[in-house]
């Protein structure tokens, strides 16, 4: 499972405003909603239930909500750089301000984990994230991470 399989430009969001973890969640499951045909509520939902059962604030400013739901074809990915940092209630304490969404369908399994060990090891180099954090625009974040995975093929 590649990144750019996951995502698109139109999933790329520069500089997302959101004041708390909830708002960031809303504002993502709204634009996951235009790209994957979802109602939003149940994108958010699912995204909600998911932190309950603990927070995917994975430490470093790095967020990876994810969830599955029934309706959908394959998997999509969103990623957003937040405009300000949010506390997100990670395990290591510290304000998120980079998120990668991920929605899987109920039956994805094994590519469910695929995707999100992808994600995990794209975003645990610290140079890559130096890179999104100093990077405007959509096309540029798409590239950057779309491209950075050929230094990281497992």
């Amino acid at each position: 499972m590649e990144i750019v399989e996951l995502l698109s430009t139109e999933s790329v969001i520069p500089n997302l405003r959101a004041t708390s973890k909830k708002q960031a969640l809303q504002d993502l499951a709204r634009r996951a909603s235009s790209i994957t045909g979802l109602h939003e509520r149940a994108v958010f939902d699912v995204l909600m239930e998911r932190e309950k059962l603990g927070t995917t604030g994975v430490g470093n400013g790095i967020a990876i909500p994810h969830g599955k739901l029934p309706s959908l074809d394959r998997l999509y990915g969103l990623f957003a750089r937040l405009e300000r940092p949010v506390d997100f209630h990670s395990i290591d304490e510290q304000p998120v301000d980079l998120i990668f969404l991920l929605l899987a369908p109920e039956s994805a399994g094994a590519d469910h984990l695929k995707a999100l060990a992808r994600v995990s090891r794209l975003l645990r180099d610290k140079t890559v994230c130096e890179k999104l954090r100093g990077t405007d625009g959509e096309e540029a974040l798409y590239a950057l991470l779309t491209e950075s995975q050929e230094s990281h093929a497992a």
